[in-house]
Parts: structure tokens; sequence; C-alpha cells
């Protein structure tokens, strides 16, 4: 499901409280069953009592919508909980028996609610981050069309009056004309401007008008007008007006003399000038309706392919060590990046970061604050990394210029990984003075769309996450060293598993996946690198002493499923155990 961000309520609020009798303690939890906010005290009095044992109890963000009280209108002692499928009526339990539903399929309303309600959500999001800022975008840029094309007027203007000059009064008729023709082009352009420009006013009229719609849903206790009203015809958003840019108009400068003045003067003409599109940047992470069957078509196709490629791959029987190399410019191959051209990152803990093709020749080098898994390249060919004593991430584009990409307020980046799902940047952070961590997701624009912080009972996650990978089924995996573990939550964030090593402690470092799922880390306690399967059971010590691997801090897999191996000396070794 897309994440998207609660819509903000009429009316401020500085926290919410919890809802015991005399408590005015934040409210952190929500217990599903009975619907009370709870504060952490009160949830741990609420669970013990026997009657409350098999409470469903979640974080407040994570709860389930309560559905609102209303009577059936036939049998007026009971309350509408039920939704009859075939007929896409609400009714009570005590409707199912009548003639009119026998034998139909009935679900809870509650479920139903809470969907269409995200639903409705889910509309307002999508306009207030999308539909109203890339129509607002647009506008702008037909402002300054208007404005550019004054200029260019201006121009032309200028370049006509300097050719009238050198003809003196035998040019006058034909300036006169030609200024007329030009201001007859200007006006047509002016009032398509102005035209387009009134377009997308209206629409964004017709989105804010969609907004009260939906919010009207929202605010809405009559289920039996509600349910069937919120359908996906009646939640369509109509799609942005496509505009096109005014073709410029060319003064080109003629040869003249007094017998041909108006053929030698020039002319002004757009006859071979054609309009540009405007560009509508892409909804990101929100497939269209238009394009929404296409988008799910071609992604069971790649699962598909996918599986195929799977179905033919799996462990080898032994591992073979393919090439290694040193590099020059670092002291220790802590962290590894690889990009899709098979380039190289690799950094030490000094701060030293330089880019190798994959015989270890260094391409660039960059000095950085440093750290332990630090570094990321995009789908671009990109490189993101955390500058922590700035609280910045920034960004090297292929160009080798670097910018910042964004900041991230109060919290030391101390990881990142660029995701190949779905282009998020998962970004491991510490607060040092809450002596707090947690992993948040941003999108490609750099907007932070999720934070993981805390298990469903309430207890921290991490203490520092060191490295962040992502598993082929959005897991992501986190090495704390610290905990002397490896976390692993699912893509909303709950808690999986932790694994804490099999014959005796691990302190893990750096981490990554397979095509198969496995999840690859370096253990600096037994120098070794372990293989598990995607649900966190040992598989095996895939990199030891035995093929060579001293103190292994980083691990990376590329397409061709090799394993690069970065050591505590400035050695990188690849090996293939797939087959």
């Amino acid at each position: 499901m897309a994440i998207f961000k609660p819509s903000i309520p009429g009316t401020a609020q500085h926290f919410l409280e919890c809802d015991t009798e005399d408590c005015e303690t934040n409210c952190e939890f929500y217990c599903n069953s009975c619907h009370q906010r709870m504060c952490n005290q009160c949830r741990n009095q609420h669970l013990k009592g026997a009657e409350n044992k098999n409470h469903h109890v979640v974080l407040y963000q994570q709860r389930k919508r309560r559905l609102p009280v209303e009577k059936c209108k036939i049998h007026q002692t009971k309350k509408i909980n039920i939704l009859c499928v075939e007929c896409n009526i609400p009714l009570c339990s005590k409707c199912t028996t009548v003639q009119d539903h026998r034998g139909h399929k009935f679900v809870g309303l509650e479920t139903i609610y809470a969907e269409k309600f995200t639903l409705c959500q889910e509309r307002i999001y999508k306009i207030h981050e999308y539909f109203l800022p890339t129509s607002q975008d647009l506008q702008r840029e037909i402002k300054r069309d208007e404005t550019e094309i004054k200029k260019i007027m201006e121009s032309i203007r200028t370049s006509m009056k300097v050719e009238a000059e050198s003809l003196k009064n035998t040019v006058d008729k034909v300036l006169a004309e030609n200024t007329e023709i030009l201001n007859k082009i200007e006006y047509t352009m002016n009032e398509k401007l102005k035209n387009q420009g009134q377009m997308f006013t209206d629409y964004m009229n017709y989105l804010n008008d969609l907004v009260k719609k939906f919010q009207g849903f929202l605010s809405s206790t009559e289920l039996t007008i509600l349910i069937p009203e919120i359908s996906e015809e009646n939640l369509k958003i109509r799609n942005i007006p496509e505009t096109s840019k005014p073709a410029i108009p060319v003064f080109t400068a003629g040869q003249y003399s007094k017998d041909d003045v108006s053929k030698l003067f020039g002319k002004i003409s757009v006859k071979e000038a054609r309009e540009e599109m405007r560009k509508i940047k892409p909804m990101e992470g929100f497939p269209s309706s238009a394009s929404a069957k296409s988008t799910r078509k071609q992604s069971e196709q790649d699962r598909y392919m996918k599986s195929d490629v799977t179905k033919t791959i799996s462990l080898s029987s032994c591992v073979t060590k393919v090439r290694e190399f040193n590099l020059l410019g670092v002291c220790s191959a802590c962290h590894i990046s690889l990009d899709q051209s098979g380039r190289l990152w690799v950094s030490d803990y000094s701060g030293n970061l330089v880019q190798t093709d994959r015989e270890g020749n260094q391409l660039q080098r960059v000095r950085t604050s440093g750290g332990h898994g630090y570094h990321t390249v995009t789908e671009e060919g990109d490189l993101i990394f955390t500058d922590q004593t700035n609280k910045l991430i920034k960004r090297i584009e292929m160009n080798n210029k670097i910018s910042t990409f964004f900041t991230t307020g109060d919290w030391k980046p101390v990881s990142i990984y660029f995701s190949h799902i779905n282009g998020d940047i998962l970004v491991g952070m510490i607060n040092y003075g809450k002596e707090e961590a947690k992993v948040a997701r941003y999108n490609k624009a750099g907007t932070e769309t999720q934070n993981i912080q805390r298990d469903d009972k309430g207890q921290k996650l991490f203490s520092e996450p060191r490295c962040i990978t992502e598993n082929i089924n959005g897991d992501i995996c986190i090495s704390d060293y610290p905990k002397e573990a490896v976390v692993v939550v699912n893509k909303s964030g709950q808690h999986r598993f932790s694994y804490t090593g099999q014959e005796s402690s691990i302190w893990p470092y750096g981490i990554c996946t397979d095509i198969l799922g496995h999840i690859l880390v370096c253990d600096g306690f037994s120098n070794r690198v372990h293989l598990l399967d995607q649900d966190g059971q040992f598989l095996s010590y895939l990199l030891s002493k035995q093929q060579r691997v001293e103190s292994p801090r980083s691990v990376c897999a590329d397409d061709d499923n090799n394993v690069y191996v970065g050591q505590l000396t400035n050695t990188v070794k690849v090996f293939k155990y797939l087959q």
C-alpha cells in the first residue's frame, strides 16, 4: 500500500491525551479491541487485566478506524456492521437472514470502512502532494513564458528598427506592416497563454472542490449513503490539462536596396516553428488510472521473468574466487557501493572515498566525514552519501558535481541505502541527545515518508543502524553493531526478526542481499561472512579464513551474482557462490 500523510485536522491540537481517567499523559498507543488511546504506563496496566490479555494494542499511527455507530432502519435495535457484497449495502446482522440477502456473501463493515477511509485520504494526499503543486508549477512556467516572450518580442522590434534606420524613409512603410504582423502574433500568443493560465485556475478550483468532496466523505457517518458513494468512479481525478508552449517567431533580416525594400527587409513568420508540449512531471508512487492496468501487467511480467531466473539459480556446493585487487587512496575497504556499469565506490573509516573500475583502477577520489555504510548508488548512477558532521545527505552526480540533497534535522545520518524496488532512500540515524536511533524512508524528492523506530510493543528497534540493505521481498535489513544483531523489519516497519549469531556473538558490519533473497553479513567477531535465508535462518558460513578472507568489513553483490568482499586492509576480493 502506498505511504501517505494523514490529512491535517480542522482544529489545532498540540497532542492527544490518554483516554484513561485522571491520566493527562500523551497518547502513544491505541487498543484496536476497545478503541481507547493509551500512554505507555496505561497500556501496560491495560494488558495486565485478564479480560484484556487478548486485546490488540498498537502504536497510535497503526490504529484501526472506529466504525461509526448507526442503527439499522429495519431492525432498529441492531447496529449496522456488515456489508452485503452482492448488493453493496451496509446491513445489520439480522438483515442477513431476510429473503433479499439469502445466499449472498457478507464481509465485516469495519474493514470496508477502513479501506474507504484510506482511499479518501490517499486522494487528498495525491491532490495536495502532486496535482496542485504540479499545476502551480505549470502556471508559473506560463508566467515565465509571458515574460520571456515579451523580451523576445522587444529584441525583434529592436532588430527591425536597426534595419529600418539603414533603409531610412523608404523602409517606414515596410516597418509599419511588419510591426502590425508582429503585434498580431504577440496578441494571439498572449491570448493563448492567458487562456492556458485560466485553464489551470479552473482546474485547481476543480481539485479544491474534490478535496472538499472527499473530506465530506470522511466526516459523514451515514453509512448507507457513504459506502456506495465512495467508489472508484466517484474517486476519479481528472487528468492535468495538457498545454503547449508558444512557437517563438523569428525575425529574418534581409539584404535591401531602394528598388526592393519589402523583399530585402525580411519577414516574421511562425510557419516553420512547432509548438512544444509542456512537460508534466510524472506522479511518482501514484500510478494513474489509465496506466495502472499496464503497470500491474508489467510488474506481473517482471515477477514472472524473475521467478524464471531464480528457478535456474541455486547455491553452489563450493565458493570460487574470481579475482582480487588492492585499492589506492584508502587504507581499508569498509564499505562498497556498486553501480550498474560495474564501477565501485569504496571507503575507509577515515573519510576517504574512491571510485574504481572492476580491476581497482582509481577513477576519482572524494573526502567525506566518514562512517560505515554511509554511501549508496542510485539507478541513475549518482552517488548519495551522508555528511554526519553537518547532518546532511549529499549527492555526487555523473558530472562529478557535489550538491546537498536534503537535511536530517536533529538526527545524525550514519548509514544510507537506495532502494532498487521503488527508488526510495533509506537512512539510518542517531539522536545522541535523546539516545534514540531510527531508520527513515525518503522519496526521490528528499521528503520523509516513513519513520521506523520502535516495535509494536514500544521497544527500541535499533542502537546504531550501521549498514542498511533491502531484500527482494521489501524487508529492510540493518546491521546494528552495539546490539550485536542483524535487525530485519518489513516494508511497513514492523519487526520481523533479529539474528544474533550462530555459535557465539556476532559483530555485524557490512550487509547485502542477493537475487534469491539471501542475507549476507560480515561478522567482525568470527571474521566470517554469515549466509541467512530471508526469514533469518542460518544457512552457512559463506566466507572465512578458508577462502583467505581476513577481517571482512563490507559486502555487496552484482548483477552477475558475484559477491565483493572488502577487508580491514585495502584489498577487495570477488567470489562466485551461486550457480
